[in-house]
């Protein structure tokens, strides 16, 4: 079963009613990887969520530790040091920016084939792993 790796911002647009049409395409993508339990993420992806969700759409720190909770039973990737090295070669390699490497690493690490966010270019290849983005 191929898992499929959800970025920062699809949760966040998942959690923000007022975003519309991406609140809702988020909701349909989240629904579909929980009933198939092929979702997966990284501990990365979950700090930032919390930081962004509380900050930005307001959210008790009590609600987004409900997310996170609920998300906590996808697969997940807890970076260690070699992960570090591998995304400090995939930033030089891709010319990508410190963060989305990291991102790209762990789901290579959870050997994902897609990765959905609107964050990277739609299509954008490494290796195995292809960039989907569910708004577009």
């Amino acid at each position: 079963m191929s898992v499929e790796f959800v970025d920062t911002n699809v949760l966040l647009y998942a959690q923000e009613i007022g975003a519309g049409r991406k609140h809702d395409k988020a909701q349909e993508l989240l629904i579909r990887l929980f009933a198939g339990r092929t979702g997966a993420l990284s501990t990365q992806v979950l700090t930032e969520f919390y930081a962004a969700a509380t900050k930005k759409l307001l959210m008790t720190s009590l609600e987004a530790e409900g997310v996170i909770e609920d998300l906590g039973h996808w697969r997940i990737h807890r970076p260690e040091v070699a992960d570090l090295i591998r995304a400090a070669h995939l930033q030089r390699r891709y010319r990508i920016s410190w963060w989305d490497a990291l991102i790209v690493n762990s789901a290579s690490q959870l050997e994902c084939r897609i990765l959905w966010s609107e964050d990277f270019n739609d299509g954008q290849r490494y290796g195995s792993l292809t960039v989907r983005n569910p708004f577009g």
